[in-house]
């Protein structure tokens, strides 16, 4: 297997969507910091992988991914062998389907509101905003706890994509110090995942550094 590497910082969360695929699959790989404080992102080597400027990279011998949900569907459908990513369609697409909610629904009022409650300095911090988007998350919590009533995991019985997609935000969401609804079942899906190595060296990561720090 040719040498893998992965482009980013451990405190980027879509770096931690990856790390957390290559850990659950128990891949060798390097992983080289970029970004935030690291900078490294506009040298004209990085663009040529990467035409964005952004992480994660990733880089499988010749092969190079960037785009989080694209690294960790390549991983999965190379080394996996059915493992995170079934192989049956429609196995497949219940991961699919969850995945994409997690990435079109559920993380953008996440991120956004990590960033106006955690990034932002707290004098500029616009409350009704705030309110505005932790509500919306809320709301997108509630419909991860009744999905994951009567099952273990997001789509079923096993880990997969979907789990690591959506949660990657876990960690964030009960460090962050706002109201949560009450999410049993989420609660029990977090105490299971944080059961996981993986889930804990990737996800578990204080983000100190981000505290009240809008740009690096």
């Amino acid at each position: 297997m040719a040498e893998i590497t992965l482009w980013g910082r451990l405190s980027s969360c879509n770096v931690q969507k990856a790390v957390w695929v290559l850990e659950e699959l128990g891949l060798p790989y390097r992983r080289i910091d970029a970004g935030g404080d690291f900078g490294g992102l506009d040298d004209p080597a990085y663009r040529a992988m990467n035409p964005h400027g952004k992480v994660p990279t990733l880089r499988d011998g010749d092969q190079v991914i960037w785009e989080s949900d694209a690294i960790i569907r390549y991983l999965a459908a190379r080394y996996g062998s059915g493992a995170l990513w079934p192989a049956d369609p429609t196995e497949r697409a219940r991961v699919d389907q969850w995945q994409a909610w997690a990435s079109t629904a559920l993380y953008p009022d996440w991120i956004k509101l990590f960033w106006m409650r955690v990034r932002t300095p707290e004098a500029q911090q616009d409350a009704e905003a705030i309110e505005a988007l932790r509500a919306r998350c809320a709301e997108r919590f509630t419909v991860l706890d009744r999905q994951l009533a009567g099952r273990p995991f997001v789509a079923g019985e096993a880990l997969s994509l979907a789990d690591i997609a959506a949660g990657t935000t876990l960690y964030r969401w009960f460090e962050m110090p706002i109201a949560r609804p009450e999410t049993p079942e989420v609660a029990a899906w977090y105490d299971r995942l944080r059961a996981r190595a993986p889930f804990r060296k990737a996800i578990c990561v204080p983000f100190d550094e981000l505290w009240a720090r809008l740009s690096f």
